[in-house]
């Protein structure tokens, strides 16, 4: 007991080490992973209390209070919902024994430190999430157009200014014109918000 106490005034309990794929059933996060619906864990990291988990569609957090604790609190950010940013790498110095990885989800800030001999995993970690938060910012560019768009071709449908004799004789071609400019609407909006992010993970990860 004495010496998790000393670990943790020392600062030195929270360093995380990353798990390797076949032992991603060994953790507790492991058992909160939407397997039946198609996601995947890429990058697991354990610390004594708290286990920190990047899938392709979300982070996930397993937060222990303390190590004198059995309770745990679990917190899910879904990339579409909380979205990468300001991701930094902090470098171990001589003394060090750790490195540390920072970024935003959303409003919420964390720092994540691990072991500096994993330094090279961490830096693959960098730039997948950081390549994930431009996607992110691309996916949103792309939205804005597309709701321009849309704004744009709706007002082309606008009715009001035209006479009345007009509208009665053209109402199907109109409404079919309208349902045909939703679906597109529709299906170009699917492809744009893709927030699974495994290609991503998959091109810097190396498994």
């Amino acid at each position: 007991m004495f010496k998790n106490m000393a670990s943790d005034l020392m600062g030195t309990s929270d360093i995380g080490k990353i798990i390797e794929p076949q032992d991603y059933d060994k953790t507790d996060l492991d058992d909160y992973i939407f397997h039946e619906d198609g996601e995947k864990i890429f990058f697991l990291i354990k610390a004594k209390t708290d286990e920190y988990c990047f899938t392709n569609t979300a982070f996930i957090h397993l937060d222990g209070t303390s190590a004198m604790s059995k309770k745990r609190m679990l917190y899910r950010y879904p990339y579409k919902h909380h979205q990468i940013s300001q991701v930094t790498l902090e470098t171990a110095g001589t003394v060090d024994r750790d490195v540390e990885i920072k970024f935003y989800l959303g409003g919420t800030a964390y720092s994540i430190d691990i072991e500096k001999s994993q330094i090279e995993k961490v830096r693959d970690l960098y730039k997948a999430l950081f390549s994930i938060g431009e996607a992110c910012k691309e996916i949103e560019r792309q939205m804005g157009t597309l709701s321009l768009t849309q704004q744009a071709v709706n007002s082309m449908f606008a009715l009001r200014q035209l006479p009345e004799q007009v509208v009665l004789s053209l109402p199907d071609i109109i409404c079919q014109t309208t349902l045909q400019v939703e679906a597109g609407f529709t299906e170009r909006r699917k492809q744009i918000e893709n927030y699974d992010f495994s290609p991503i993970f998959e091109r810097y990860l190396k498994q």
